[in-house]
């Protein structure tokens, strides 16, 4: 039980009172982040009379496991209007390009690129999609830059752009749904987009103004508008390259970004290592490697997520109290991402100790990259390009 000094008193409120507040303001003055109401399912407008041509870019590095089911649900697509996938095969060694050949069945959709080795101030996966942007050309009106492991409902691309024309938006993202079946996704998966969603909550992106976000695995640009922005280049050194894609692309008009349960992720993450590797990867870039920032979101993630649970179960008076308001409220937030993911309420209680793993990764994230190996994704440290 906390102490019950006098000073250990006004400590306990005081800690108490703080991180109820931050949990107050987030819950009720951050977009509503957590109520999971931006949706592909929301209503559209009117379809375009012609429709655009759009060239899908695919890039892909040792994607044999992913391969086939991605391309084949880009070869399903049921969009009316000319339509292209370009493949960029990043030096891959283990079959992907043959893979993927073979799971289009001889489409004249499909075009495969043999990317060139990697170019210096160039993070892996934006070297090949510039390079694919390269061969479309002026060709299409859009791009779709979708990833090697994310397969799509046949009728997600006429929905994206539907909605990129009818609502005049220059970029229009998905976040896909994720994989989320092993004991380490099942416990960690959900709390990954709820995270992303405090970050950059979805309201404040597909407002006129504000902070500009995407979700790399599924988004369609207006290949005029990333002309004007600049291009690909613009970012090219980015580690978390869809948020920075994001905000090049909200300063040359609307963006959209919203949750979708009918494009999915089909990577498996079936250890707790491995997906502490995936948040690991980009943990501290997004905290710009600052050790000082590093410091801060650790003690801010202690006050927030530790200080309720231990001041609900061992705090006394008006302390206890606080942390379990505080504790409640998070537990509250959690649940539309919960009930998205068909996940057991009482995971709103762990958010606790799921936020203990998040901040860990964050840490590990920090080390690597003092050792040089920031930002490892198959078999390249990226994270310097960024620093």
């Amino acid at each position: 039980m906390v102490s019950c000094g006098g000073e250990d008193r006004v400590i306990a409120l005081g800690a108490g009172g703080a991180a109820l507040i931050v949990w107050l303001v987030l819950v009720f003055a951050r977009h509503g982040f957590w109520l999971t109401r931006e949706r592909d399912t929301n209503k559209l407008p009117l379809p375009p009379k012609t429709w655009p041509a759009v060239t899908a870019i695919v890039p892909a590095r040792d994607e044999a496991t992913v391969i086939g089911q991605s391309i084949t649900s880009l070869i399903a697509q049921d969009y009316p209007g000319p339509f292209q996938i370009l493949l960029v095969d990043d030096n891959s060694t283990d079959g992907t390009a043959d893979l993927a050949r073979a799971a289009a069945g001889g489409s004249p959709r499909l075009a495969i690129l043999s990317g060139q080795p990697l170019a210096a101030g160039w993070t892996g996966k934006l070297w090949a999609v510039s390079q694919g942007i390269g061969v479309a050309g002026d060709g299409p009106d859009y791009l779709w830059l979708t990833d090697a492991d994310i397969a799509h409902a046949p009728d997600t691309l006429r929905t994206l752009v539907t909605r990129a024309a009818g609502d005049n938006r220059v970029l229009v993202s998905l976040m896909a749904r994720l994989r989320c079946e092993s004991p380490a996704e099942r416990a960690l998966i959900p709390a990954f987009v709820w995270f992303f969603q405090m970050l950059y909550p979805f309201g404040a992106v597909n407002a006129q103004s504000g902070v500009g976000a995407a979700a790399g695995g599924c988004m369609l640009a207006s290949r005029a508008a990333l002309e004007n922005a600049g291009g690909i280049a613009a970012v090219r050194a980015a580690l978390i390259d869809d948020c920075a894609f994001g905000a090049l692309m909200k300063r040359q008009g609307r963006v959209w970004l919203g949750l979708t349960d009918r494009s999915v992720s089909i990577r498996r993450y079936d250890s707790w290592s491995s997906v502490a590797a995936m948040i690991a990867r980009s943990a501290y870039a997004q905290l710009h490697y600052s050790p000082l920032l590093l410091a801060g979101t650790l003690a801010g993630l202690a006050l927030i997520y530790v200080v309720p649970p231990l001041l609900a179960l061992g705090g006394q008076g008006y302390a206890r109290a606080l942390g379990a308001a505080g504790w409640g409220l998070m537990a509250l937030a959690f649940q539309p991402m919960l009930r998205f993911y068909r996940r057991s309420p009482l995971w709103g209680l762990a958010l606790p100790l799921i936020a203990g793993f998040y901040a860990a990764c964050t840490f590990a994230s920090a080390w690597a990259h003092w050792r040089g190996r920031g930002g490892m994704w198959k078999g390249r440290a990226q994270a310097a390009l960024g620093a």
